[in-house]
């Protein structure tokens, strides 16, 4: 679709009107077989009743600048108790992520009278009501407190005076006994007056002010956020037949849209080199949404049609935010294939109440981080060498931190909703959502293998062409288990791919699986040099990394956020949380701090900090004289480049 680039009065559509919309235009979908039903469908004594009429949706963003949405909905009903749900597990986030707390003012009603809700007393995140006789539809009102702070996901910072990023879970009820496919809404949005907006959903029209789009299942308006603001860009990346792409931006400040023209570029070649990759699609257009603001929380969240991507303000005009951020819209792009079309039968639930299992997560996320961290430098967003600096980075912590030698991969699959939220505080040695960077070492292995047992006339692309291309499809799901994977892989080049596997999941091995990038040619060393990706890195997370020399990762204020296990910060007793006051007897600043590393290769005297914690401060010496050290990539001659070959783009 094209987005409107429209001007917005304050009139407001009545949920009758909306209703009489949905009823026309629910035919025409359905006869156009405009959308498929992806998912596996509830069985319950309800859902065996027939379908449910369609549920009607009405926002008003208009008090976004103040973090406030409110929300109207129509739900057909029966006489006799009804639950309804406030969607708890959120696709993408792997966890009861749903931000309840922050939903206000619920009411519900009948024919303009109250009706009383009960909060379940177990589950939290279901609503007890009893309708009353001769009603056929319930009326919910509630509030949607969008929070200040910028930690977190989908459910943190998403709106500023100037934007706002609306995800229809947070503004919604569904009655309980149905799945997500069946359950049909109509959702129509007011946003604040000169506001443009981006999103997948197809719109019916504009009208008085308010969007009003077409009938779509709920798993499909869940799949489909809205972004919108007064300062908003949008760019074509395609022309012609075919699905279309366009990349939709806003910001709380307009030059921070001028994305240049090398980019613009850039993001066509993905296009292009991930349908190459994949050599087939499941959708009918696809939205980046891409906001700019230094006041919302910045990350990645996949949709079928669409990804949610966040950054700082100045992304695309400081060249290491640039660097730092370059992979993010190529892994939420492959996300359309491998989690949202291909899907662990364990992330697949029928609903949003239904726990999610995370144990082929190594599949679903580390996967995507290694096409994505490859498809970077095959369309030109990074470099050859940005790309081997970037993994020799996820190489050398792996690496270095002890947390894997109880902790094996797959644990941190299965604990993924409670790691997503760890304190970033002694994380070396708790380990984090590892199965984004160790599942690359392991995909990036795999890849190699298939190359060598096929003497290169096959590779990791063949696999994806198989396990994710096909046909050419609308959106829909199509899950797998482990076994699925194995098979697809023996297909592809007959090898011990069960055990291979099976192996790497459970080890605790003290060091990473490194098969990959020596078997592809290189091997990781440690230098005094730092690499200016490294920099750009430390630079964008405004933080410095000597865990691979004192064992310290530290802010540019001295505060420490993480200690490594059996280095000498760890064995003299430093802690996360305690804060750097003093180098060497001068104030501290991180410059002096990497000058006492550098220099003490050269004397005897230890590198002496003076730190606080709490209210008591000490000095701490560190007897260390190795100098810096940096992870990099080094050529090993004795083999071919398999590296080179593997990010080639698919497309020259």
């Amino acid at each position: 679709m094209r987005i409107r680039e429209r001007r917005f009065t304050r009139n407001w559509l009545s949920l009758a009107s909306i209703i009489v919309i949905a009823a026309t235009v629910l035919v025409a979908v359905n006869r156009a077989s405009v959308e498929v039903s992806p998912r596996t469908q509830v069985a319950s004594g309800q859902a065996a009743k027939g379908a449910i009429a369609p549920i009607s949706i009405a926002v008003d963003a208009t008090e976004t600048p103040r973090k406030i949405l409110h929300a109207r909905l129509s739900i057909p009903a029966s006489p006799g108790p009804l639950t309804l749900m406030y969607p708890k597990w959120i696709p993408g986030e792997h966890g009861p992520t749903g931000p309840i707390t922050d939903l206000a003012g619920l009411k519900v009603s009948a024919a303009g009278n109250t009706i009383p809700w009960r909060r379940d007393d177990v589950e939290m995140y279901a609503f007890h009501i009893d309708v009353p006789a001769a009603t056929n539809a319930i009326d919910v009102s509630l509030d949607f407190l969008l929070p200040a702070t910028v930690a977190g996901f989908s459910s943190a910072a998403s709106a500023t005076a100037r934007l706002a990023v609306i995800n229809w879970n947070q503004v919604l009820l569904y009655p309980q006994g149905w799945g997500s496919d069946q359950l049909t809404y109509v959702a129509s949005l007011r946003l604040p007056e000169g506001w443009k907006y981006g999103t997948a959903l197809p719109v019916v029209e504009e009208k008085g002010g308010t969007i009003t789009f077409k009938p779509v299942s709920l798993t499909t308006l869940v799949d489909s956020p809205v972004i919108a603001g007064s300062r908003f860009r949008s760019i074509k990346l395609t022309e012609g037949t075919g699905p279309s792409f366009e990349i939709d931006m806003v910001s709380d400040n307009a030059e921070a849209l001028m994305m240049s023209t090398d980019d613009i570029a850039h993001y066509k070649q993905l296009v292009a080199e991930a349908e190459a990759l994949f050599g087939a699609h499941h959708y009918q257009h696809y939205h980046f949404l891409y906001t700019l603001s230094d006041y919302t929380a910045h990350f990645g969240l996949e949709h079928h049609e669409s990804s949610d991507d966040r950054v700082a303000e100045r992304t695309l005009l400081d060249p290491s935010l640039r660097k730092y951020n370059a992979g993010l819209l190529p892994h939420e792009f492959v996300h359309s294939w491998n989690g949202k079309y291909r899907r662990p039968a364990g992330l697949a639930t029928p609903s949003y109440e239904q726990p999610m299992k995370g144990e082929l997560l190594w599949v679903y996320e580390g996967l995507t981080e290694y096409l994505g961290d490859i498809l970077t430098p095959r369309c030109g967003l990074r470099s050859a060498e940005e790309y081997r600096d970037n993994l020799a980075r996820i190489a050398a912590y792996l690496d270095r931190y002890p947390g894997r030698t109880w902790r094996p991969l797959i644990d941190t699959t299965v604990a993924a909703q409670l790691l997503y939220n760890a304190s970033s505080g002694w994380a070396a040695w708790r380990r984090g959502v590892d199965f984004y960077d160790e599942g690359e070492l392991l995909w990036l292995e795999t890849d190699v293998i298939i190359r060598q047992k096929t003497n290169g006339a096959r590779s990791l692309d063949d696999f994806c062409k198989r396990f994710h291309g096909g046909q050419n499809t609308l959106p829909m799901v199509k899950t797998y288990t482990f076994d699925d994977v194995v098979n697809t892989l023996n297909d592809v080049a007959p090898y011990d791919w069960r055990g291979f596997l099976t192996a790497h999941l459970n080890s605790t091995d003290a060091h990473a699986p490194m098969g990959g990038i020596t078997s592809a040619g290189w091997k990781l060393v440690f230098t005094d040099v730092q690499s200016e990706y490294l920099k750009a890195y430390e630079q964008a997370r405004k933080t410095a990394d000597f865990s691979f020399s004192i064992g310290l990762l530290v802010t540019e204020d001295g505060t420490i956020i993480d200690v490594v296990p059996n280095t000498v910060a760890s064995e003299v007793g430093l802690g996360p949380g305690m804060k750097l006051t003093a180098v060497n007897g001068s104030r501290y600043s991180l410059q002096d701090l990497r000058e006492a590393v550098r220099t003490g290769k050269s004397s005897t005297s230890p590198i002496e900090l003076v730190v606080e914690n709490g209210e008591m401060v000490k000095s701490y010496k560190l007897d260390y004289h190795d100098g810096e050290r940096f992870p990099h990539l080094d050529r090993d001659a004795s083999k071919p480049d398999l590296l080179e070959k593997i990010i080639h783009p698919l497309t020259h």
